[in-house]
């Protein structure tokens, strides 16, 4: 260990590596992301401690110190290292690069430089930042401090230490001689001048000059203050100070040396200036340059006499940084055009000083005229600038957006159109908008001024144009959709006949990245190279082109997004298959030679119209080339590139943007050799990207915003950075953290599809997650990918060879299961090519899991630091849990024990050298210090987390809305979420955002740092809502409907019970553990039935079962989808109408009720059907019925907010299937069509305002129709069917005046195509084909030629129809060897003769066959998608489509009023003033103006009362919120309408668990879960007002005798507390005289003695009621009561439970009772107690007559794993005759976090308290500890007894 002491005395420790001394020197910071070996070699940081501020150093090691050209090093920029120490975030012990011969360390060690690694960087730049450089001195530990002193190096002169000592010539046969003083040079200054035809003489820094020895002379860079170097300066005057002098070009200290000479003055910086992407703004051109600097002092520009001139402004800090001569040849600069390390846009000021050099010597130079500063400016200037009177701003805007969702297309361009939208609003352009995706943050109102809900063809956007006559139009923000219609717009001429001009990058540049023989040439002619390969038009040029490149080969579709149509060839045959495919696509393929293994690295780059170029991010795939990089994991920085890589790329990516003009923003791809310097550009995207989303989140640069600002012709420089506010957006971020992005499959949702990921991309997500370590960022991301996931987990996949070379989706947990079991990073490399980096961190990962698992014992026995590394290394509080084999909660007590607590970091974009002005954050264990401070309060929201199947972009947009309308209300926000395709995760949305994962460990982390006014879960869809409860259990402030009613609702049984109680129906149901039974069930209902595992989104693993054969299949693959959870079986209910009804309630009162109608038949998954909205078939009466269903199960619920039901109807009859209390994925459709956003009204009644019901929403008169967006062209081999999975990936809706219209519409946007005239028809049940029958008629009388399968075929004939039956292939040709070859369905299809296939399997609706027999009608699906055929496979969308078809015939045209949505209604009135106004909302109903003026309104005065509308309900007035009650009256509950069930309770005694009966107990309950949620809500009762309880108990008692006085007093009855010792009981009273003058005070007696049997005697005296409170051994009758109820409301039921009593079982009279009561369920119980403490005899007969399972087991860790209910006891002491008996027994069994990792998730510890030592303090946490629960239903049982038993 080492510490790094500054001069103000703050000190940071960390790790010490190199050598082991003890050091001082100036503390300065360096930015640059790569080149350490040239920033320790370079002589300017002589001195110093460099401390760098990219936390991940020595990645690729060190190379070997070899000469290159001109015998100058190769690697480095001088012959030794000259800074004093270094300090590092983290030092890589494994470095992987084909250069490097020796670690970072070895290298310091042999040096003998010390180095500090595990310092919190950030901080110490900040430190430097705010108070400037400091002295610094690195202490060895066991150094004492003080013996080292602080070194100022300004006081010393540098320069002489670091110069030559004697002259030495470079090249000497060099042209021009050049004189090159060495104050400190690097070696590359050396190099450029000799690349140049120099010959260089290096000479000391006080050398006397003269001026016949040289051509030109140059004077270097070099460390300190350059006023030590008197004699240099005195040596230069006689040199430039002259009439004529020779050229002279100054360089960082040369140039503040040539300043001095002059006569300025030069001042020592704040911090300096050292890093690789510093912007220089040429005076003369404007434009500006990423350079690379180090130095710590400047010249002061306002002293340069005055025939100089600035040359260059750093247009960050705004310092000169060069000065020239206006007609001598002299100039310098500040920063270093010679690079290394850094960009090299600035090398060629070496030709610029060569020329001026050259002409000199000939003499040339007056005679031309070429003075150097205008030969400069020439030089610097960009000749086809645009002139400024060229670019005239457009004044409207159209912007194409990308559609539905679909792979390889997803939410990141809803994130960069809005970003579009976002600019141009800010330059006041009006926007316009045609995206059909209606579930898009860009289509909302408030953002484009107008949208169009259109398809993206060049049909639909010729009519907006000529509807709209926009002048710009921008084609880049919407994918490869929007671009392919561009394309096709201006080949067309539409956009040159209506004159709208492309905004930023032109089309003929696009085509040129987009055709690839036309790139191929771009390359040559700047002398590229991309990766050999040819395009081929047909199969048989492909098959010739791959013989010529050589197999393998990379087969690829020209003009596709996402490698669709693409793979891997090994075989002439593969090729075939391949590429006849693919021509379904395109007309052109392209064939590239394989470069499998390579490395692949991307480069985001931006360019404005005046050439001012930079590269954004870069980022490395970690997988190697060969897997699209969608389907890659993929790190940003690039991690393994050294220096030169990384700026060989930039230097290409920047030269190849140029030529092909691209303005705005593209990435590029390469394939670089990862054993040497050779590279392929792979392709330019010339739009936005997935990667572009990526690059913005990454780095906080946002790119969609800037590409759209210099569309507009705005240059670069002029923009800001959106981050910091006051430095350039023309820069380049440096980061200080890492970042890793992980895709998201979801291959196990369909049927037969392949899960080999490769060249085509299958990703339908993605995460991002930040990290100061690759470790952490990376298991970040694996959790991020899948909530259930720990992190790098081996448990997962088995270790398979094969696997880790032909990759799929889950072949990163086959490589944890190889490095387990101990695969060796260097075989694993061949079998992966991952580099050896990557697979080294990987491997610390699994090494660290192992040495947690040495603690598995006892985990309070780890040291905190194993811990704190765990953590740096990603580790979660659940991961560690199950290495030490204990519970999350319990380490997360133990890590906040040891302080060991993430910190907050801010993205920055500049690693840390500026203050930022944005809340974008992270968490990070590898830290010390907090980037901000927590005063404010906020409202906390949850995001959606990463896009799946069944949760994508519509619950950002519902998040995104919740965050608007609560900063409208003038709330500040925070949003959590670390999906890096959307608009929340974009920082200028909320007042705070994390980037991080959405888990209860780091959402608890950022509650307790943040402590925010509470936390909205219900805008996030399903991911936010699992862990509502347990943030519930650590006291969250969860807003909105409480997180116990949403277990209400989740929690199948409690939700059928809550249905049952209020009487309406639902599919009858049970949750089954084994097949015997589910076989059972199904008989007894009927088949078909419904088969899914417990708790789920979108339907995983759901099925329906036709058959007992179905079943069986489904339960064996069920059971493995989770292995804790039981089987639900539902009856299927078949022919029955689906409708989703999404509703907002506030208080249980439902104020906005919208409904939707499915088109196809309930079976198919919502998020697969068409919905039309509002509905058009459901009759008044099943509306009137649906909304009564919704009311009273939004009042059961007490939902406050949104909610979502889905209920089916058939034959007038409404069943209930599921309810959702979230937002749902209609939420955006619904409010969109219907003109009212839920997502706003929701979130006004979560924070407690007060709205006007809006009730049903009827609509504007549009209809809207939303069809779901497959991508199953995309998944090869998957089987298109529609059944109760979801398998779309995104969703499209259209509007229209009727659904016909509207459908038509929202197919064609889903690249439907309306057919010409053949059609293939093959219908599967007698039943379908009847039904059709009039659909075919009306085909035929449309003119259609209809072909069908034969069986089809011959049906539809004989009912008169024309049909041509064709006959499939697939049958045996062996046959009729003599019959002619007749064109089969499969020859129509390649040849693409249907124009649409209308198939409709034989298995109904919902069923999936999981047999791997291959039918016809899976080939022709198949086929029809793989060929591109328009294909239907539902039969009520046939009937819909053949409708709409007949009605409206083709696209139905474009109509303003019903297609587009303003976000300002304007009005021209007749006159000359015209008004805008946005809708002003009359009684909950939007009127705006418009209607009002043609509705004939009198809009003059707003009349003051609103009148109400036709459809508010009159409810009573809003119930006091559980989270603040109202002021003023609360309402007062005063009698309880008892169940007629509990009538022969009344006036009872309650003495033993046997009184009860079943049905009695439930309703006693429901009697209790009323009661209790009446107290929660703070609701005062008066039931028992005026009656008196008398409490008399001859035994001591905490909770028993507490909470019948608390349920009593609640209740609003008295109570008389009787004390034995203080009683006549000391006179020897007896009890039944005690017992008979207590009944004469009080209305019900409580009694507890410790004698059995007393309770019951003493009863026979008492004229009022009596409870037993506890007979010694005997009976606890309201105990068992209330732990039945803890059971049934903590699982949902008490059936089917497996209950394990421990601990003293004889004396425990809880146990009795419980076991007697529990008879009454089908349960089964277990038995651990000591040996002569078991349960009594008498019990387990009794418990054995009812038929119930017993079992007695040794152990708790024995009985745990099947366990349900754990049931703990105390050893009683006060029941043992001699305390020897009591010891023996005492102890036996303790329940600890350890024995916890054994049970279920789901299981419930109960005691009936107290304990004394049974269960450990460290259980308490653990969301499964329900004592303290269980003690708290006591009051609710025994308020429902007392006012039962006291009842009228």
């Amino acid at each position: 260990m080492a510490s790094l002491v500054l001069e103000d005395g703050t000190t940071f420790k960390g790790r010490l590596f190199g050598a082991s001394a003890s050091v001082s020197g100036e503390v300065v910071f360096q930015t640059g992301m790569v080149g350490y070996p040239e920033a320790l070699t370079d002589p300017s940081y002589k001195s110093q401690i460099l401390t760098l501020t990219y936390p991940l150093i020595g990645n690729y090691g060190v190379p070997s110190d070899e000469d290159g050209e001109f015998g100058i090093s190769k690697w480095f920029e001088s012959s030794r290292i000259h800074a004093t120490a270094l300090i590092v975030g983290e030092l890589s012990q494994n470095p992987s690069h084909w250069s490097s011969v020796k670690s970072l360390d070895q290298w310091l060690k042999e040096q003998g430089i010390p180095g500090l690694e595990g310092v919190d960087t950030r901080c110490l730049t900040k430190k430097i930042r705010e108070k400037g450089t400091m002295l610094g001195k690195l202490v060895v530990e066991g150094t004492p401090a003080e013996n080292i002193l602080f070194d100022n190096p300004d006081s010393r002169n540098l320069v002489k230490e670091v110069s030559v000592k004697k002259p030495r010539v470079y090249n000497p046969d060099g042209n021009l001689r050049i004189l090159a003083v060495d104050c400190g040079i690097k070696y590359n200054q050396i190099r450029c001048l000799c690349q140049r035809g120099a010959q260089v003489t290096l000479v000391p820094w006080d050398y006397p000059l003269d001026v016949c020895d040289f051509d030109g002379l140059f004077i270097s860079n070099g460390p300190g203050d350059p006023q030590h170097c008197k004699k240099t300066i005195e040596n230069l005057r006689k040199i430039v100070c002259v009439e004529n002098p020779k050229p002279v070009f100054g360089i960082c200290l040369g140039h503040q040396l040539l300043s001095l000479v002059i006569g300025a003055e030069t001042y020592k910086m704040k911090y300096g200036n050292r890093g690789h992407n510093q912007p220089c703004v040429h005076k003369g051109t404007g434009r500006c340059f990423i350079t690379s600097q180090n130095h710590g002092f400047a010249v002061d520009p306002k002293t340069l006499p005055k025939d100089w001139d600035v040359l260059f402004t750093n247009s960050n800090d705004h310092t000169s940084e060069g000065i020239i001569h206006h007609h001598k040849p002299l100039f310098s600069v500040q920063f270093h055009p010679e690079h290394m390390a850094g960009p090299a846009d600035l090398v060629s000021l070496f030709d610029v000083f060569l020329d001026a050099v050259r002409d000199f010597k000939m003499g040339t130079a007056n005679k031309s005229g070429k003075v150097v500063k205008e030969r400069l400016t020439r030089h610097l200037a960009f000749h086809k600038s645009p002139k400024s009177e060229e670019f005239v701003r457009p004044r409207k805007v159209l912007i194409l957006g990308s559609g539905g969702l679909s792979i390889g297309q997803a939410g990141e361009f809803d994130y960069s159109g809005s970003q579009a939208i976002k600019a141009l609003k800010e330059e006041n352009i009006q926007t316009i908008l045609i995206n059909p995706n209606i579930a898009t943050v860009q289509t909302s109102k408030g953002l484009a001024d107008k949208v169009y809900f259109l398809p993206i063809t060049p049909e639909y956007v010729t009519q907006v144009i000529k509807n709209e006559r926009p002048d710009g139009v921008l084609l880049t923000f919407g994918g490869q959709t929007a671009l392919n219609c561009g394309v096709e717009l201006t080949k067309q001429g539409v956009l040159e006949k209506y004159n709208v001009r492309v905004l930023g990058t032109q089309v003929s540049s696009i085509e040129m990245t987009e055709d690839r023989k036309i790139f191929v040439e771009k390359m040559e002619e700047i002398n590229e190279h991309v990766a050999p390969s040819e395009a081929a038009m047909s199969v048989e040029q492909a098959v010739a082109a791959a013989e010529r490149l050589g197999y393998p080969v990379l087969i690829r579709s020209a003009f596709a997004l996402g490698g669709l149509g693409s793979g891997f060839a090994n075989s002439k045959e593969e090729l075939i298959t391949l590429v006849t495919q693919s021509f379904a696509h395109t007309s052109q393929v392209l064939v590239d030679k394989s470069l499998k293994g390579w490395k692949e690295i991307e480069y985001e780059v931006v360019r404005d119209a005046f050439d001012n170029c930079i590269t954004v991010c870069n980022m490395e795939n970690i997988d190697p080339l060969g897997i699209h990089t969608g389907e890659s994991i993929v790190v940003a920085p690039s991690q393994t590139l050294n220096d030169y890589e990384y700026n060989l790329l930039r230097n290409t990516a920047i030269k190849v943007i140029r030529h092909l003009g691209i303005v705005g923003e593209c990435n590029i791809q390469y394939a670089l050799n990862p054993e040497s310097e050779q590279y392929y550009i792979i392709e330019v995207n010339a739009r936005l990207s997935r990667s572009s989303a990526l690059a913005s989140k990454a780095t906080g640069y946002p790119l969609a915003y800037v590409a759209a600002k210099l569309g507009l012709g705005i240059p670069l420089p002029d923009l800001k950075n959106s981050v910091t506010n006051s430095t350039t957006a023309n820069f380049e971020p440096s980061l200080d953290y890492c970042v890793v992005k992980v895709p998201r499959w979801d291959l196990s949702k369909f049927l037969r599809v392949s899960t080999k990921i490769g060249s085509s991309m299958k990703s339908v997500g993605e995460v991002m997650a930040i990290g100061r370590s690759f470790e952490e960022a990376f298991q970040k991301a694996l959790r991020m990918v899948d909530e259930n996931c720990v992190g790098f987990d081996h448990t997962i996949k088995p270790v398979s060879e094969q696997e880790l070379q032909i990759p799929t989706d889950k072949r990163i947990f086959v490589l944890a299961a190889a490095l387990h079991a101990g695969y060796s990073v260097d075989h694993l490399y061949e079998l992966t090519k991952i580099d050896r980096w990557f697979l080294h961190k990987m491997q610390n990962i699994v090494n660290h899991e192992k040495l947690l698992q040495t603690y598995n014992q006892d985990e309070s026995l780890m040291p905190p630091e194993v811990m704190r590394k765990a953590k740096q290394l990603g580790f979660s509080d659940k991961q560690i849990a199950l290495a030490v084999q204990s519970t999350e909660l319990a380490v997360r007590k133990l890590r906040r024990n040891w302080n060991i607590l993430p910190v907050v970091k801010q993205i920055d974009t500049v690693a840390a050298e500026w203050p930022a002005h944005t809340n974008y954050l992270y968490l990070t264990y590898h830290g010390t210090e907090w980037d901000l401070s927590f005063e404010e309060s906020h409202v906390m929201v949850i995001g959606s987390g990463v896009y799946r199947i069944g949760s994508s972009v519509e619950f950002d947009w519902c998040a995104v809305g919740c965050i608007m309308e609560l900063r409208k209300m003038g709330y500040k926000t925070i949003m959590v979420n670390y999906n890096p395709e959307t608009v929340s995760t974009d920082y200028d949305m909320c007042n705070r955002l994390y980037f991080d994962e959405i888990s209860f460990e780091v959402v608890m982390d950022i509650y307790e740092m943040e402590n925010p006014e509470g936390i909205i879960l219900s805008m996030g869809g399903q991911l936010p809502n699992n862990i509502a409860m347990s943030l519930h259990r650590q006291q969250c402030r969860i807003l909105g409907t409480s997180p116990e009613f949403i277990d209400s609702a989740e929690n199948r049984f409690k939700f059928s019970r809550m249905l049952d109680t209020i009487g309406i129906s639902q599919p009858r149901w049970k949750e089954l553990s084994d097949t015997e039974s589910a076989m059972h069930f199904c008989e007894t209902v009927g088949y078909p039935c419904l088969v899914r595992p417990s708790y789920v989104l979108s339907g995983a693993a759901m099925n329906v079962a036709y058959t007992d054969s179905d079943l069986e299949k489904y339960l064996s693959s069920a059971v493995a989808v989770s292995k804790e959870h039981p089987v639900v079986i539902s009856k299927f209910i078949q022919e029955a109408k689906e409708i989703d009804v999404d509703a907002v309630a506030c208080d249980g009162v439902v104020i906005a009720i919208a409904i939707s109608e499915h088109v196809e038949n309930a079976g198919v998954h919502s998020g697969d059907a068409t919905l039309v909205t509002p509905a058009q078939d459901i009759n008044h009466k099943t509306m009137e019925r649906i909304k009564s269903i919704v009311h009273a199960i939004g009042q059961e619920l007490q939902v406050t907010g949104p909610f979502n039901l889905q209920l089916i109807a058939k034959d007038d009859q409404l069943k209930v299937i599921e309810c959702n209390v979230r937002v749902s994925r209609s939420f955006p459709f619904v409010s969109k069509t219907l003109g009212v956003d839920l997502v706003a009204l929701a979130t006004q009644v979560i924070m407690g305002e007060e709205v006007e019901p809006v009730g049903l929403m009827k609509g504007k008169g549009v209809v809207g129709v939303k069809v779901p967006q497959f991508s199953f062209s995309r998944l090869a081999g998957a089987d298109v069917v529609l059944g109760v999975e979801m398998t779309s990936t995104g969703e499209v809706a259209c509007f229209g005046e009727n659904r016909y219209e509207a459908y038509l519409k929202a197919m064609l946007s889903t690249g439907f195509k309306i057919p010409k005239k053949n059609v293939l028809l093959s219908i599967g049940s007698y039943k379908n084909k009847t039904e059709l029958l009039p659909t075919v008629q009306a085909l035929e009388s449309l003119g259609y030629n209809l072909y069908a399968s034969l069986g089809t075929a011959d049906f539809y004939t004989e009912h008169g129809v024309k049909v041509m039956a064709v006959d499939w292939p697939f049958e045996e040709e062996s046959d009729s060897p003599n019959k002619d070859k007749q064109r089969n369905i499969m020859d129509y299809l390649e040849e693409n003769h249907f124009d649409m296939v209308i198939n409709l399997s034989m298995r109904n609706s919902g069923g999936r066959r999981l047999s791997s027999f291959v039918t016809k009608g899976y080939r022709t699906r198949r086929m029809a998608v793989d060929y591109s055929v328009p294909l239907i496979i539902d039969i009520k969308c046939t009937k819909l489509f053949v409708q709409a078809l007949r009605q409206i015939g083709q696209a139905p045209p474009l109509k303003t009023h019903v297609d587009s949505m303003t976000s300002q209604k304007l009005i021209r009135l007749p006159g000359k003033f015209k008004l805008t106004l946005c809708s002003f909302y009359w009684g909950g109903h939007g009127v705006s103006f418009y209607d009002a003026i043609v509705f004939g309104i009198c809009c003059l005065f707003i009349p003051p009362e609103m009148p109400a509308a036709a459809d508010a309900y009159t409810h009573p007035p809003p119930l006091a919120r559980i989270l603040s009650p109202q002021t003023g009256q609360v309402q007062v509950v005063s009698h309880l309408q008892p169940s007629p069930f509990l009538h022969p309770l009344v006036g009872q005694h309650i003495l033993s668990v046997q009184q009860f009966t079943k049905e009695q107990m439930s309703h006693l309950f429901n009697v209790a879960h009323t009661l209790r949620l009446m107290v929660q809500k703070e609701r005062s009762l008066d039931i028992l007002k005026g009656k008196v309880m008398a409490s008399m108990f001859y035994e001591v008692s905490t909770r028993t005798s507490s909470s019948f006085a608390a349920a009593m007093q609640r209740l609003g009855g008295s109570v008389v507390h009787f004390s034995e010792c203080t009683s006549s009981t000391q006179k020897g009273e007896s009890l039944g005289d005690s017992v008979q003058t207590m009944s004469c005070y009080a209305d019900v007696i409580v009694l507890r003695h410790p004698e059995p049997g007393a309770v019951e005697k003493a009863a026979k005296h008492c004229r009022r009621p009596m409870i037993n409170a506890g007979d010694g051994v005997g009976e606890h009758p309201t105990q068992a009561l209330l732990d039945i109820f803890t059971i049934r409301e903590e699982l949902g039921t008490v059936n089917g439970m497996t209950i394990t009593m421990v601990g003293d079982l004889k004396h425990g009279r809880t146990v009795h009772s419980l076991a007697r009561l529990l008879t009454q369920y089908r349960i089964t119980l277990r038995y651990v107690a000591p040996k002569n403490l078991s349960m009594p005899v008498e019990i387990v007969d009794f418990v054995a007559s009812k038929g119930i399972k017993q079992e007695e087991f040794n152990s708790i860790e024995e009985a745990l794993p099947d366990t349900d209910v754990l049931y703990m006891t105390r050893i009683q002491k006060e029941r043992f005759v001699s305390k020897e008996d009591y010891k023996a027994c005492f102890g036996q069994f303790v329940l600890t976090p350890h024995i916890m990792t054994g049970a279920k998730r789901k299981m419930v510890v109960m005691h009936p308290l107290p304990r004394v030592n049974e269960i450990s303090v460290e259980v308490d946490t653990d969301p499964r500890a329900a004592y303290f629960r269980q003690a708290e239903n006591g009051m609710y049982i025994r308020m429902a007894l007392l006012a039962t038993v006291l009842g009228r």
